[in-house]
């Protein structure tokens, strides 16, 4: 286990009752989170609640601007879809197997900058403008 390893359950418990630190909430445990509550719930019962909760966290923080529908579905598919096809044993297995999910530039394959930083994005889900090579190293599922 990683020296950064959290109790996801119990810190997926404080994110959905919207009481944890903003602060202290790292890129880490944002995909944590995530994960845990693509477990708990269907997909689109997942991204609702993850949604709802990181938007009021993010407002509670005075941060309201900074949440972005477009970002949060598009994370939370690519997630879902790597959780799918990803063989791992536990969460530190998944991370290490991708670890381009810390990347900063992980959505410029299907997002232009200025799509993804407009006002529309913050709303509501924008389809990608841009799309993936033939020869990317996308896994899909059969």
């Amino acid at each position: 286990m990683s020296p950064e390893a959290r109790n996801y359950e119990e810190l997926t418990d404080l994110f959905e009752a919207h009481d944890l630190d903003a602060r202290s909430f790292t890129h880490r445990d944002h995909i944590g989170v995530a994960c845990k509550m693509l477990q708990r719930y269907e997909f689109l019962e997942a991204a609702a609640r993850y949604g709802g909760a990181l938007k009021e966290i993010a407002t509670k923080a005075g941060a309201a601007s900074k949440f972005n529908t477009t970002l949060t579905i598009a994370f939370l598919g690519l997630l879902a879809e790597r959780m799918e096809v990803t063989p791992h044993s536990n969460f530190d297995e998944f991370l290490e197997r991708n670890p381009d999910l810390f990347s900063r530039s992980l959505m410029d394959a299907w997002y232009s900058k200025e799509r993804v930083s407009s006002a529309a994005a913050r709303q509501i889900f924008l389809l990608p403008d841009r799309f993936k090579s033939a020869g990317s190293t996308a896994r899909v599922a059969d």
